[in-house]
């Protein structure tokens, strides 16, 4: 069975009308035309037994013209009285043979003589040789094959099957204008699905129930970035309010001057700034990015001074030309939680990514210690720490690898962590176009 809508329901409007057709034709071939073949047919042997009465009833002259003139004009019958001679070959029998098998039967029934037929030779006649008893002679008689056969039954197939595929284009054309505002709206969806934005020409359009589920997808639309800048504003003004009393710290242990005791508690402000900074890119997902086209061999390679620093092996494996869609700045704080999680764990990183024909594929290895198969998922909530975590940044917040899968699953992708062929862990990030 096809998959998409607008097939299945092509299926829908052909199917009964196949069904009809073949249902019709049937009966049609076998009542109508049958019926009235065999008809035409019973009335040309009818005449023929008429024509083989009078000749041997009375007495004929030699040449027979008056029988021929008669046949000719009053029966509409072309015939010919000829020498006993054998009976030509049999002719090969047509596959559509309903002619030829009514005709046999009517002459058998009727005329009861020894004869032959031919049906195929000349399209436009058929050909009728009858032995007749006395005069021993051969009675030939061409006729139309009109006279036997209802020769223009095939125009009412020709307008039933013509009307089908009519009917059938027009309702296709009205189908494929019924779809449409579905697959717009599929389409929106998935785009806003993948962090996008609307089309342009995107308007709601077609059926009442394809208005309501696409005014319902835009007022969910709606509610979801409503909801969204309410979170992101209400924790900005905590951040504010926040900073605030940092700051405040801040100025105190300065006017305090140095020592052991304003050192410990430059640290604290310093760790608290960072785990509030964390907090609130975590709530607000970099939603508010623009879209654009993202190298990504640019996003690994802004990571080559920082493994040089740590004295890691770096290796990138990607395409100079392979690009997604995204917002730019989201992207490389994916990839740079990963890599820098990568490097703190592990001596060896392997970077790599390729097109898959229906997502792009990035690939994190390194040789560090890993995380256990059970414990892989769990890394991914947020503010979760395990003794062996991944997914320690540096502000201790736990929100590496959460903020991670979030901008993946903004993008419409996700991230999954697996071994990895150098033997430690391996994140596998799929992104769409």
């Amino acid at each position: 069975m096809p998959k998409g809508l607008y097939a299945r329901s092509i299926l829908i409007i052909i199917t009964p009308m196949v069904i009809l057709q073949i249902v019709i034709a049937y009966v049609f071939m076998e009542r109508h035309w049958q019926t009235v073949t065999q008809r035409l047919s019973k009335s040309v042997t009818a005449d023929l037994a008429a024509i083989i009465d009078v000749i041997e009833s009375y007495p004929q002259d030699e040449t027979y013209d008056e029988i021929t003139r008669i046949a000719q004009e009053r029966l509409r019958l072309n015939v010919a009285i000829l020498p006993p001679d054998p009976f030509p070959p049999a002719t090969a029998k047509p596959f559509f043979s309903i002619l030829d098998d009514v005709l046999q039967e009517e002459i058998t029934k009727q005329i009861g003589r020894p004869f032959w037929i031919d049906t195929v030779g000349d399209s436009n006649l058929i050909e009728i040789r009858i032995r007749l008893e006395e005069p021993q002679r051969v009675l030939r008689v061409y006729a139309r094959r009109s006279q036997a056969y209802a020769s223009n039954s095939h125009i009412f197939l020709l307008w039933m099957v013509g009307a089908s595929l009519f009917l059938i284009v027009v309702s296709i054309l009205f189908l494929r204008n019924q779809i449409r505002p579905i697959q717009n709206l599929a389409r929106a969806a998935e785009l806003y699905g993948k962090g996008r934005d609307l089309p342009i020409d995107f308007q709601i359009r077609g059926a009442r129930e394809v208005r309501q589920a696409g005014q319902a997808f835009l007022q969910m639309r709606e509610r979801i970035d409503r909801q969204i800048t309410q979170r992101t504003a209400m924790l900005t003004g905590v951040s504010h309010d926040l900073r605030t009393i940092l700051t405040r710290f801040k100025l105190q242990v300065a006017l305090q001057g140095d020592g052991p005791e304003t050192e410990e508690l430059q640290r604290d402000i310093d760790e608290m700034q960072r785990m509030l900074q964390g907090y609130l890119d975590f709530a607000k997902g970099e939603t508010g990015e623009e879209i654009a086209s993202v190298r990504l061999i640019d996003l690994f390679e802004r990571h080559r001074n920082e493994a040089s620093l740590k004295n890691c092996k770096y290796t990138v494996s990607c395409p100079k030309n392979l690009s997604i869609r995204g917002r730019p700045n989201a992207l490389a704080r994916l990839v740079g939680n990963l890599v820098t999680n990568a490097f703190r764990h592990a001596d060896t990183v392997k970077v790599a990514a390729i097109d898959d024909g229906q997502d792009v594929v990035l690939w994190i290895d390194d040789n560090g210690a890993g995380i256990p198969a059970k414990n892989r998922e769990e890394v991914f909530k947020p503010f979760l720490r395990l003794d062996e975590a991944r997914n320690q940044d540096e502000s201790g917040t736990g929100l590496g690898l959460p903020i991670a899968r979030d901008i993946a699953r903004l993008h419409g992708g996700d991230i999954k962590l697996e071994d990895s062929p150098l033997g430690g862990l391996r994140a596998t990030i799929r992104l769409p176009h």
